[in-house]
């Protein structure tokens, strides 16, 4: 049986059928020999970027009517100084290739920098908006240097002009400050790993109690390594205060921004922490003066007050001020004595009238009037009825002077006059 061919596909009859990937591959080969796509140099805006754990970027660079799907590996990325982002402006250089998987073509990026902007300005820019965020440069948190340091540490290049210039101005203005260089490399690979151990050295060495940070003007690439965010920590983390005076006045970088104080220049930054010794003796000298001068004007004036103090009475006639004293002691126990006793008539005085009252109210002057007092014997329980003494009942009888023992033997419970007694009768 004879097959037919479609009828489009007649013009093709004897060519071999490609599979899909067959077709990819070779699509991805002329991509990759042509010498145009081999590297390419493409301007546009970032959009949809993704940035997954890979460590790889994925991103999309469109103009105003196409876009390119792009692709920047761990290692490419690993070199940029600034972190890309949606809508900022590019020159990507790399290759075309094929992904075969998607079958569809695009850049893989290997270097990538700001369009009509330097990456590094970029980067520096990105960086401070971010530690200035976190609060890293916050003033309040900034520390004075002594006014007076016992010992400076120099962090710089021990070969650089800088040291020199801090190391002059010490000798000029302090001969006697004992200053310690700890060597660092300040500028290419590595400088700000050294730097950062120059900073955690010279402030652990004993007695240091301020660090300079220094290294002499440059290009923006020359001084990237005081733009390094290690070495902004590293200063923030000091124990003790850093000033930092990197390159000339206009050059300006993280470093002098985290700083506890920024200089301009080398020779500032030492101006600023080392004292005039020269200025300080002169001002010393004066106030040793004008506190002699204040000693002895208040000794003068103290010695002409203990002259007045002397010519007082009390002082110079002692005598008198005892004699006043003791007439004054005289007056007050002749009145003591004048009040205790009249305090004691009084006292006396109440006492009688007190005693008469008393006496007026006791039943013994009762007694002595002929009345007696009558109680029941053993007992002591007081008489007051006749009817209330049984016949036969032994009664004490108290009488002005001394006691009666009696038994009753006839009573008259209703009165004397006329009234029926009571009598004891025996058997």
């Amino acid at each position: 049986m004879t097959r037919e061919l479609i009828p489009e596909l007649r013009g093709v009859a004897g060519r071999r059928v490609l599979t899909v990937s067959e077709l990819t591959q070779h699509i991805k080969r002329l991509l990759e020999v042509d010498p145009l796509l081999s590297s390419v140099l493409v301007q546009g805006e970032i959009s949809n970027l993704r940035q997954p754990g890979s460590g790889h970027i994925y991103f999309t660079l469109k103009d105003e009517s196409a876009a390119l799907r792009c692709v920047m590996f761990r290692s490419a990325r690993a070199r940029l100084k600034f972190e890309p982002h949606d809508g900022l402006a590019v020159d990507v250089q790399g290759y075309i290739s094929l992904y075969p998987r998607d079958g569809q073509y695009q850049l893989y990026a290997e270097v990538m920098r700001p369009a009509g902007l330097g990456d590094l300005y970029l980067a520096f820019e990105q960086l401070k908006a971010r530690l200035s965020e976190e609060g890293l440069f916050r003033a309040e948190d900034k520390r004075r240097p002594p006014m007076l340091p016992r010992r400076v540490a120099v962090v710089t290049s021990p070969t650089g002009a800088a040291v020199r210039d801090v190391l002059k101005v010490a000798a000029r203005r302090c001969p006697g400050l004992q200053v310690v260089v700890v060597p660092a490399q300040v500028q290419g690979e590595g400088a700000a790993a050294q730097i950062v151990r120059g900073l955690i050295v010279g402030s652990g060495l004993p007695g240091v109690d301020v660090v300079i940070l220094t290294r002499g003007g440059g290009s923006l690439e020359e001084l990237w390594a005081f733009n390094e965010e290690p070495v902004a920590r590293a200063i923030r983390a000091c124990p003790v205060p850093v000033v930092v005076g990197v390159g000339h006045e206009v050059d300006v970088t993280i470093a002098d921004l985290a700083a506890d104080v920024r200089a301009p220049t080398p020779s500032a930054a030492a101006e600023m922490v080392f004292p005039d010794c020269a200025a300080l003796n002169g001002h010393l000298s004066g106030l040793v003066f004008r506190l002699a001068m204040g000693l002895r004007g208040r000794a003068r004036a103290l010695r002409q007050r203990l002259v007045r103090v002397e010519a007082r009475p009390p002082l110079s006639k002692p005598e008198t001020l005892i004699g006043q004293r003791a007439q004054r002691l005289d007056s007050l126990t002749h009145g003591l004595a004048g009040g205790f006793r009249r305090q004691v008539e009084r006292g006396r005085a109440r006492l009688g009238r007190l005693s008469g009252q008393l006496d007026a109210l006791s039943p013994l002057n009762v007694l002595a009037r002929g009345y007696a007092l009558c109680t029941v014997a053993g007992t002591g329980r007081l008489v007051r009825s006749a009817a209330a003494v049984p016949l036969g009942e032994m009664v004490s009888v108290r009488l002005a002077t001394g006691r009666l023992g009696c038994r009753v033997e006839e009573t008259w419970p209703e009165g004397e006059h006329g009234q029926k007694s009571v009598k004891e009768e025996h058997a």
